[in-house]
């Protein structure tokens, strides 16, 4: 089975990626239509990418691809929606860069605190001020406020407490039972975690829902002088918004991402945020990227690959129904011979009866399975009976309704 990966991958996921049986395709430079005539060009089933962008145009390329794996965490990149169209299976790496962008956040957050950056431009130009460097306010019983509790945000809020910190936080997802074993104040609301920390730190995924979350009504609730951290998404923070408030605030900022990056890993970069004066500090997105966060992405790709071509599952897929729509559930036992599936499916498929979703699980001792499938609609008597009685290699046939 042909595997494209069209990004910067590890030696060792190469490796573990032939070792599961692709035929592995390594072009790490592609982007654009580059990849579009690449996936047209090599047709492969499986195409892995890291930051390279997949439009609906390249899914549409690529005929006979059945799976996406993004080699990190967030799906943004990738056209979901067409991909879900075409039966295209997409699927990350949650958590694995959990700890590196966690120790980039902190790393910001210190050097906001600090002015390690200013201090170290001066002292390259030749200058020494140790008056105004040696005021910083420390982090020790400060309130940091965690925007989403994900792996990421535990992790920060773990390293919080390190700092003997204090931690404030909201999540969709976050409980009561939750925030206490997390040991964090929960909040009802991002404005509500705004108005009770010294420093924000975001860590929401992008989606449809948190697209501008972070927005000047929430910016406004911040104290004068407080720091806001961004190594989630540029999506979900309004950086219009942030840099009104940075003016108007005096806000120490500090972020990883950003609207409009380039596309490619070098080029020029302009955008207002960084050039707003005052304190703002910035890294490349490069959050996940240490050698540890790279190769723990690296082998979960090749595990979801493997589970993949072995069982046809797709592990930590993010294109699946939620719920559903079957309104019955037939069940087949029978004995493990060919042509049983086919008389079951003939049979639903005269009955006028869409198959949802359908299993097929194999006895100890390879003689008998059972055949589990979920319907549309549920099947008449006559049918069930039709199924029962035409081989002779079923054993027993029930129904129930969902």
């Amino acid at each position: 089975m042909k595997l494209l990966v069209a990004d910067t991958f590890e030696s060792h996921g190469l490796d573990g990626l032939r070792q599961a049986g692709c035929d592995v395709i390594y072009e790490p430079k592609l982007e654009g239509d580059s990849l579009l005539d690449a996936l047209a060009r090599i047709v492969p089933a499986i195409l892995v990418v890291r930051s390279t962008k997949v439009t609906a145009v390249m899914l549409s390329a690529a005929g006979e691809l059945g799976l996406v794996v993004r080699a990190g965490a967030g799906v943004n990149t990738i056209d979901v929606p067409a991909a879900s169209r075409r039966s295209i299976f997409v699927a990350n790496c949650p958590g694995k860069n959990a700890v590196a962008v966690a120790e980039l956040t902190f790393g910001l957050i210190l050097a906001l605190d600090r002015r390690i950056v200013d201090n170290t431009v001066d002292l390259r130009r030749g200058q020494w001020n140790k008056k105004d460097y040696s005021q910083a306010r420390g982090l020790k019983d400060r309130t940091l406020g965690v925007i989403g509790m994900g792996q990421i945000g535990i992790a920060v809020a773990v390293r919080a407490h390190a700092f003997k910190m204090k931690v404030v936080a909201w999540s969709r997802s976050l409980t009561k039972d939750s925030a206490t074993e997390a040991g964090v104040v929960r909040c009802e609301s991002p404005a509500e975690v705004a108005s009770k920390c010294d420093i924000l730190s975001i860590h929401l995924a992008a989606a449809p829902g948190t697209k501008g979350i972070i927005n000047g009504a929430v910016l406004n609730q911040l104290a004068p002088g407080s720091y806001v951290i961004n190594t989630a998404r540029s999506e979900v923070l309004d950086y219009d918004a942030l840099l009104t408030a940075a003016k108007e605030r005096q806000l120490r900022i500090g972020l990883d991402v950003y609207p409009n990056e380039p596309s490619a890993s070098q080029g020029e970069f302009n955008t207002a945020i960084v050039k707003a004066g005052g304190v703002v500090y910035g890294t490349h997105h490069i959050g996940a990227s240490t050698e540890q966060a790279q190769d723990a992405i690296a082998e979960e790709t090749v595990r979801i690959v493997e589970a993949y071509l072995r069982t046809g599952q797709v592990l930590n897929c993010v294109n699946l129904r939620s719920k559903a729509r079957a309104r019955a559930c037939l069940r087949v036992r029978h004995l493990n011979r060919p042509g049983v599936l086919a008389h079951i499916l003939h049979e639903v498929s005269h009955a006028g009866i869409n198959v949802e979703e359908m299993g097929n699980v194999i006895c100890q001792g390879d003689e008998s399975a059972c055949a589990q499938i979920l319907l549309e609609q549920p099947l008449d008597v006559d049918i069930l009976s039709k199924i029962r009685t035409g081989n002779a290699n079923v054993l027993g046939v029930t129904q129930s309704l969902l």
